[in-house]
């Protein structure tokens, strides 16, 4: 005998819900202490730097930014830090390179050393430059006798500033590097070009917006560096002394006036390299689907 088995029929599915737009718990309470905090850590003291600059006259504005040893600190700053940044872009490329495409003994040692610049107090990092490239120091001793002096000279400034800054390009273009696709390598190679056309029309293209982005984040950092230069530029006015250490000897000499004029120029030239970054992160987010 057949037993007619008899299909259950489907419980109809449940009516979806439709996501209503809702808020973290919380919300109300968290945006009003993010926004505290940001304006108690950030907005109020740079709003009162500004105010103090706007209550100057145009006339002690421009006599305290115009003197011709801020203007010397000035060009020594910003073009120590565009050299640094320049160097920063070819050696981290390198070595974001060896890192990613390579294997070797040592790798995560090296790795590593990558970050030594950001957790090395800056402090010390300007005493162990300071004691090889000074005079007496490891290379300084090999290097004075042949008329090249790097410490206590603009060329100090210079290698302080590769040192703090390599670690923002080898970040920036290593991920990038990593997430470019092998097979538009090998097509390429496959189509007959050579290595550096590949290079240079399918990888390079790619990790452009990283170059840049590390190059705008280097050039960021050194302008406003400080403990790492102060040991190895010797402050010499005219000759060795950055802005931030003219900042400083001015509040020494309690000149707020001429201190608030100079830091101003910094802070706008801090807002003109973050909008750039920003812009360059955007539009290699565009162009390219989340790189850098």
């Amino acid at each position: 005998m057949t037993t007619a088995t008899l299909a259950v029929p489907a419980t109809p599915a449940a009516p979806r819900r439709r996501a209503a737009r809702r808020v973290l718990p919380g919300f109300n309470l968290t945006l009003g202490y993010t926004l505290l905090y940001l304006s108690l850590i950030v907005l109020i003291p740079l709003s009162a730097l500004v105010f103090k600059t706007l209550s100057m006259s145009w006339a002690e504005f421009w006599v305290a930014v115009s003197a011709p040893r801020v203007l010397a600190s000035f060009r020594l700053s910003f073009g120590a830090s565009l050299i640094a940044a320049c160097v920063n872009v070819v050696a981290g490329l390198l070595v974001a390179w060896v890192l990613v495409r390579y294997s070797f003994p040592g790798k995560k040692i090296a790795d590593a050393l990558v970050d030594l610049p950001f957790a090395l107090p800056t402090a010390v990092a300007g005493i162990a430059l300071t004691a090889i490239l000074a005079g007496n120091g490891w290379i300084g001793q090999w290097l004075e006798p042949r008329g090249i002096q790097i410490a206590f000279q603009p060329a100090g400034v210079v290698v302080a500033l590769i040192f703090i800054g390599l670690p923002f390009v080898v970040r920036t273009v290593q991920p990038v590097l990593q997430d470019t696709e092998r097979e538009l390598e090998e097509a390429a190679a496959c189509l007959g070009a050579t290595r550096w056309q590949t290079f240079w029309r399918v990888i390079f293209p790619a990790i452009a917006p990283a170059l840049l982005t590390g190059f705008a984040m280097a050039f960021a950092r050194a302008v406003g560096e400080y403990g790492s230069v102060i040991f190895i530029a010797g402050n010499m006015p005219m000759v060795s002394e950055i802005v931030p250490l003219v900042i400083i000897g001015k509040l020494e000499q309690y000149d707020f006036t001429g201190a608030t004029a100079v830091a101003s120029v910094m802070l706008l030239a801090s807002f003109v390299l973050l909008l750039i970054i920003n812009a360059l992160q955007a539009w290699g987010r565009r162009r390219y689907g989340g790189a850098p």
